[in-house]
Parts: structure tokens; sequence; C-alpha cells
């Protein structure tokens, strides 16, 4: 759903990167910085697409998934976490777990961008893409914009929210995060900085749902009602944008719950969204990402 009309660019196209370093944000979670050279024409909160086809060390996986599966492998797309004006462009992957008996098929990409790359090492992505980015007219919309993340749905996020505070936009900005423990808080350092730096223009809020000893600065539990109610000021919930990113029920959740004659269990996206209707922001004030 788009809450108000953006300029978007180009059609996508393939060129090639060079991977300059990789950071741990987490245990499981790094951040690929890249070297486009001048193939920066993007938008804060896109993504780019890369293809499992061009990495030799894959193609026995490959050639086995498509086998199982009876097609080709997709592109996977990847959130860029960096904003325009940075000099890299970066992207912030998840290394995904195996789990026998609830997942059909091993993953096969994101261990291999988190772990197995080194620095020089050069491969293409297809950008820039995606729909998930700040309205041209931000300043004239609105005062506040809500972020309401969980997990590695911050990565796209971070970047708007580096490229607004950057340009100077009038609207404030209220980022609210879930995560299990402190530990896997992505950009925790530099999301610190950033609003001891603009204290007038962000607020930054942590909600850990397994980490009870981490300190009274955490919020601890779920996102819920009250949390928002508390960062969202009545008088801005007409007209505030929120932008939420995190996991949603999946296509085969949806059918696996009708062959079993139930109701899917709401996931952090369907949670989140219940939580803003009852406060009256409308869905056309609701911009969303999902993932699996």
């Amino acid at each position: 759903m788009t809450a108000h009309p953006v300029t978007l660019r180009k059609r996508p196209e393939l060129f090639e990167v060079r991977l300059q370093e990789v950071r741990f944000e987490s245990p499981d979670t790094a951040t690929l910085y890249l070297d486009a050279g001048e193939r920066k024409d993007y938008r804060a909160g896109q993504y780019v697409s890369i293809s499992p086809h061009q990495f030799l060390e894959l193609r026995p996986w490959i050639a086995w998934l498509e086998e199982q599966k009876g097609r080709k492998e997709p592109v996977r797309p990847y959130s860029l976490s960096s904003a325009p004006h940075e000099d890299l462009i970066a992207i912030t992957v998840k290394e995904e777990e195996y789990i026998p008996g609830r997942m059909k098929y091993p993953p096969l990409l994101s261990n291999l961008l988190v772990r197995g790359l080194h620095p020089g090492a050069r491969f293409t992505v297809l950008g820039y893409s995606g729909p998930y980015v700040l309205p041209d007219d931000l300043d004239e919309r609105c005062n506040l914009v809500v972020h309401v993340v969980a997990g590695s749905g911050a990565v796209p996020n971070f970047g708007i929210l580096k490229d607004a505070l950057h340009r100077g936009h009038r609207a404030r900005h209220v980022y609210v995060a879930s995560n299990k423990t402190r530990q896997d808080i992505l950009y925790h350092g530099e999301l610190t900085a950033l609003e001891r730096r603009y204290p007038d223009r962000l607020r930054v809020v942590h909600a850990l749902t397994r980490d009870p000893d981490a300190g009274e600065s955490f919020r601890h539990g779920r996102i819920s009602d009250a949390l928002l109610h508390e960062v969202i000021p009545e008088s801005e919930r007409e007209t505030c944008l929120v932008y939420a990113c995190g996991p949603a029920i999946l296509p085969w959740d949806r059918r696996a719950a009708l062959e079993a004659g139930t109701s899917p269990t709401p996931r952090f996206m369907e949670t989140v969204l219940g939580h803003l209707h009852t406060l009256g922001i409308h869905d056309k004030r609701i911009r969303r990402e999902t993932y699996g």
C-alpha cells in the first residue's frame, strides 16, 4: 500500500559491485559494504537483487534445489541499509538457519554472503527497486515519521532514517525496534549516536522479548498498544506516517491453516497493524514491508 505518491527512479539495471568490508551487526547478521562506483542513484529504503547463479561454489546446491523444486532458483532481494549520501552502498544480511522438520529446503545464498565472501570479491546486483521510500513532499505531509521494526526489518528503515536526518527534513522520527536480546539489535551504536546528534528530531526505543536482564534503558516484552500509545502523540495520529517492517504471515502459512480449518497465527506485522488501527491510524498513513 502506498501512503503518498512517490517519484521512483528508472528501471533496475544489472551492475557490478566490489566488496569493501563485512561488519557483523549481531552474531548472525552482517553488513556488506559495496563499492558501486557511480551507480548510487537509489532512494533510501530500496533494495537490490542478487542472483545465486553467479557464485561457482553454489552450483551443486543450486542444481540439487532446482531438481527438487522443479523450477529455477530466483534472485534474492536485499534491502539497502545505506543512504544515498554515503560513499558505499550497503546491504545487511541475516544468516538463515536450516531447521529440519520445519523447513523443506536449506537456505542457499544468505550464508555465503554473511560468511563466505572476503573484501575484494566482485559480483553483480540488480538495482534499484522498491516503493518503500519516503514521499517527495514529506515536509508538507507530516511532522512525525514512526518506524516500527522487528529484527532485520530494521534494515530499510535505518537507511530511510539516516537519509531523512541528513537531508534536514522538518519531520521528527520515532524509531521503535523489537528484538529478542540486546545483542540482536542492529545498528545499536549508530542509532544511539544519531539520537544524541539529533535530540530534537529522533527518539529511539528498543523492546526486548527475551532479555529481562538488559537494564532499565530497554523496554521488556513485545511492542504493545501501550508502547505505541506512549511514543505517538494523540495529536499526530491522524497525520503521522508509519513505516513498519518485519515478519508477516506467509502464503503457505495461510494454506496450511486453511487445510487445518484454523486461522493462521498472527506475526509481527499483523499484530502491529492491529495496534496502529486501535490508535486510530488509518491504513493510508501506513507503509509496510514484510518478509518470511
